[in-house]
């Protein structure tokens, strides 16, 4: 963890690269530091998916009116002003990153922090000891 998923409406593919805002989301994701100076999140964790949705339904139907839900789930321990720094530093990453498709149409974004109460967090993959030696 973490991961940040993004649900939204496949109008947005033809409109802004979703490949990039992911990049660009990941390296906000990664340049976000505690209270401390330390980082928040490992890089060998960082993951950010992005999915258009097969079938959907946005406000009244009235228009072809576009959507996206970022939801960022993370592991426990972090204070409430990491949670609001790094909410906050993923909205300007993306509001800049879709301003042009803002500027052209309505689009309904939403961007949520979950802290994550584990009841089972198995980790078994290989990726996090290529960053450990960093």
């Amino acid at each position: 963890m973490p991961h940040l998923v993004i649900l939204y409406t496949p109008q947005l593919d033809r409109e802004t690269d979703m490949t990039a805002l992911c990049r660009k989301l990941a390296d906000t994701m990664l340049a976000a530091r505690d209270e401390a100076g330390a980082p928040v999140f490992p890089k060998g964790g960082t993951r950010v998916l992005a999915y258009p949705a097969a079938h959907f339904a946005v406000a009244d139907g009235s228009g072809d009116h576009a959507f996206a839900y970022f939801n960022i789930r993370m592991a426990r321990g972090r204070s409430g002003a990491v949670h609001k720094a790094v909410g906050e530093a993923l909205v300007a990453t993306a509001r800049e990153h879709l301003a042009p498709v803002l500027a052209q149409r309505a689009v309904g974004l939403t961007l949520q922090v979950d802290e994550g109460a584990e009841v089972f967090d198995g980790k078994f993959g290989n990726l996090h000891p290529l960053f450990a030696k960093a």
